[in-house]
């Protein structure tokens, strides 16, 4: 049997609790109001703790709720405390939370460790939180959620979007885990993620390498998968810190993104 990845930052990021954390999140997914989407293929959602970011990426996870579950989800990610070429498929048999246990899909795993630029590499999940505080999301919209847990290093990641898009089945989810634009004054945040998020809504390629979120890479790798299967982006909603908690010096962007198989762009917040 192989090990289960203990949680880093329950206690911290989420709550630690299993009670107060299902009620926190149901909270989240109670108020929050996405447009009604259908076919969705992937979602970026913030990463942040969920006093900050939880509100957000609730928007993105209550359109999921109303939606047929996934075989698996691809949970797509920064790595913030390691370095290492290539991307880091997640080697456990499971992530735990307070909630319990989510398998991670080894088939799925297997077949992406049998290709270039792909590794089997602990190391940097342990301490990663950017796919860990997805989870509990998942936990309580979702019944049996499986998971491939992937990292970003140093790699070309459009290379790694045309290898992601030849492994997506039509049941399959995307998930990129991102903040946005970090520690400007909250005019400032507004200004740049708003260049971000518009280049992302474009698919342009361009901007979005230039522009400024932790998770540049997992998304330039999902606009790349998007593009090869025809999938829209559909922005769900936007906000900063500084919205969220009235500290409006140094603020964290945050959104939410849905790409849709078929139809067109649209700018939904």
């Amino acid at each position: 049997m192989r090990a289960v990845r203990s949680p880093a930052v329950a206690g911290m990021f989420y709550p630690a609790d299993p009670r107060v954390l299902r009620e926190t999140i149901s909270a989240y997914l109670q108020a929050a109001s996405p447009p009604t989407l259908e076919h969705v293929r992937a979602v970026v959602v913030p990463h942040a703790g969920y006093v900050y970011s939880g509100a957000v990426a609730a928007v993105a996870y209550r359109l999921l709720e109303g939606l047929p579950a996934p075989q698996r989800c691809y949970l797509l990610g920064p790595s913030h405390r390691a370095w290492f070429p290539g991307v880091a498929l997640a080697d456990y048999q499971a992530f735990r939370t307070p909630l319990g246990d989510v398998p991670v899909d080894r088939e799925a795993l297997a077949a992406l460790a049998a290709e270039p630029l792909f590794t089997r590499l602990n190391l940097p999940h342990g301490p990663e939180h950017c796919l860990e505080v997805q989870l509990p999301f998942l936990q309580v919209i979702y019944p049996a959620p499986r998971i491939v847990p992937l990292l970003f290093g140093d790699v070309d990641p459009l290379a790694v979007g045309k290898i992601l898009a030849a492994h997506v089945t039509a049941d399959d989810l995307i998930i990129v885990s991102s903040d946005l634009s970090h520690y400007h004054d909250n005019d400032t945040a507004h200004r740049l993620d708003r260049q971000f998020l518009d280049a992302l809504l474009q698919e342009d390629m361009s901007g979005i390498a230039t522009g400024e979120a932790c998770g540049q890479a997992p998304a330039l790798a999902l606009t790349e998968v998007a593009q090869m299967h025809g999938w829209k982006p559909h922005l769900l909603d936007y906000r900063t810190s500084g919205d969220i908690t009235g500290e409006r010096r140094q603020v964290v962007g945050y959104a939410a993104v849905a790409y849709v198989e078929g139809g067109s762009h649209a700018d939904g917040a």
